[in-house]
């Protein structure tokens, strides 16, 4: 199979007819009404003013539009996905960070990123669904046109198809720019590693904004020939109606969604058994060993356990589906090359800790505008990914910790998920999160957030001494909070930085 390096080229891996896009009470579009959108979209984008090399902020709910949109407009412009829960200020500062020419919203659209556009003189570009012609299916109109773009047509494989800023959880974030070749090479990476063909049907729960729905959601699918049912976002407690109706072979999403789908899964039996599914897929953040093997009991489904991030265009290793799976680890290199490195840029032998570093197609060339954090994170060729971990013999690799997020207190390193994964042990605990809290003499001292599971009791002195008789002492978070729900990030990733400040602890 020709290897594809730009978004549209992936849409010739399906046959005419099969379907591509799926979403509820609607005809599916296929991969031929597939191509014809983004070749009309392409046109429309260059009529309206904006061509290759643009910046189009995407503002849309998650849905077929959304997924049908990111393939269309990084087809013509660079796509720079939005959280649509921004405020204002948020959006003024995303938008104009990236130099933005335009931005598409839904027709109606009442978010505060139009009244940022406005503001700021940015060409507004309404999206019209037309369903008839298939889910995801829409068209474009604008209220003003600007100049003809300098380039037209069909971006190429070294245009920048997609533009993401870093979550910033300890400084500003920074400006991630994907090619058109590294985020194919990724799709295909993950195709590659979770062995996808036509016949495959995925789910869609993750939310487009994000670098692992847009890449493994939706591409990774359509690299393939499969198709995507886009559901509206993650929903618990429609989780199992989306199920039954798109009849899956496999859905991905980050820990904190298949707890919630766990949770949920007694009540939906008949579901689970009428759809059978052949794997489980969870990135984005560590999957507690406890979930995994909880979600492989309820699905009768192996969970490959995959990890990424943003500058990876996603996926940096995976789990091997039908090999050996080493629990704990995040699997081997599925993409790009991945070894170990010391802070002074010297490669580590196997079985040594260090920083985890990666290099290969699917790699950004360098953060936007910021030569300061491209110095600090490339090192001869190879992208330092700030997490701490080892490689073994075998090439499976064991993350220990973020590098920012080990707890120094007084000179001894606690790596928080050792301690998250014993009080997840403790058949009380349904979500754990260890963090880093201000000590006056120690520099740091370790704290726990601790969600406990229905019906079930514990209190923090019960929790303290069962984490006393399992963990060296200075391991011992000094304060254990219960609470009803742990703040989670945008994507509904659990952020240990800023934790003790959002938690009244700082």
């Amino acid at each position: 199979m020709a290897t594809s390096t730009t978004l549209h080229e992936l849409l010739n891996a399906g046959a005419d007819q099969a379907p591509a896009i799926r979403a509820s009470g609607v005809e599916p579009l296929t991969y031929a009404a597939f191509r014809d959108l983004v070749t009309q979209t392409v046109g429309q984008l260059n009529d309206i003013g904006i061509g290759r090399g643009d910046r189009v902020a995407i503002v849309l709910p998650n849905g077929p539009e959304m997924a049908t949109a990111f393939v269309a407009i990084a087809s013509a412009a660079t796509a720079a996905p939005l959280n649509p829960a921004y405020r204002h200020d948020e959006f003024d500062f995303y938008m104009s960070d990236i130099n933005t020419k335009a931005l598409v919203v839904e027709e109606g659209s009442s978010s505060p990123a139009v009244d940022v556009a406005r503001e700021r003189g940015i060409l507004i570009i309404t999206l019209e669904p037309e369903p008839a012609r298939g889910a995801g299916a829409f068209t474009l109109a604008a209220e003003t046109t600007a100049e003809k773009p300098a380039s037209t047509g069909l971006a190429d494989a070294d245009d920048t198809a997609l533009i993401l800023h870093t979550s910033g959880t300890t400084s500003r974030p920074k400006i991630v720019p994907l090619s058109h070749r590294n985020v194919a090479a990724s799709a295909s990476n993950i195709a590659t590693a979770l062995n996808l063909t036509a016949g495959d049907r995925a789910l869609n729960i993750m939310p487009l904004f994000h670098i692992h729905g847009l890449i493994a959601g939706v591409l990774a699918p359509l690299s393939r020939g499969g198709s995507i049912f886009c559901t509206h976002g993650f929903n618990a407690l429609r989780f199992f109606h989306a199920m039954d109706e798109a009849a899956p072979t496999w859905y991905t999403g980050v820990p904190t969604m298949h707890q919630a789908i766990v949770g949920r899964a007694h009540h939906n039996r008949e579901i689970i058994a009428r759809h059978k599914l052949r794997f489980i897929r969870s990135s984005s953040s560590s999957l507690p060993p406890q979930v995994l093997s909880e979600l492989e009991k309820t699905f009768n489904a192996p969970v490959v356990e995959a990890y990424g991030m943003t500058e990876a265009a996603h996926q940096m290793a995976s789990n091997p589906i039908g090999g050996v799976r080493k629990p704990g680890t995040v699997g081997i290199a599925a993409g790009p090359e991945v070894a170990i490195m010391d802070q002074d840029g010297k490669l580590l032998a196997v079985g040594e800790t260090g920083e985890i570093v990666i290099r290969g197609p699917n790699v950004t060339s360098g953060y936007e505008n910021n030569p300061k954090a491209n110095g600090e994170a490339f090192t001869s060729g190879w992208f330092r990914t700030g997490d701490q971990g080892m490689i073994d013999t075998d090439g499976y690799i064991t993350i220990t910790g973020r590098l920012k997020e080990i707890i120094n207190r007084g000179g001894e390193k606690i790596s928080p998920r050792e301690i998250d994964e014993v009080l997840m042990d403790h058949p009380a605990v349904l979500q754990a999160v260890t963090f880093a809290t201000p000590h006056d003499k120690l520099g740091e001292d370790v704290a726990a957030a601790v969600v406990l599971r229905e019906g079930q009791h514990a209190t923090e002195r019960e929790l303290r001494h069962y984490v006393v008789a399992r963990v060296a002492a200075f391991k011992v978070p000094r304060k254990i909070l219960l609470l009803p729900e742990i703040p989670k990030g945008a994507t509904g990733k659990l952020q240990r930085i800023g934790l003790a400040q959002k938690l009244g602890l700082a």
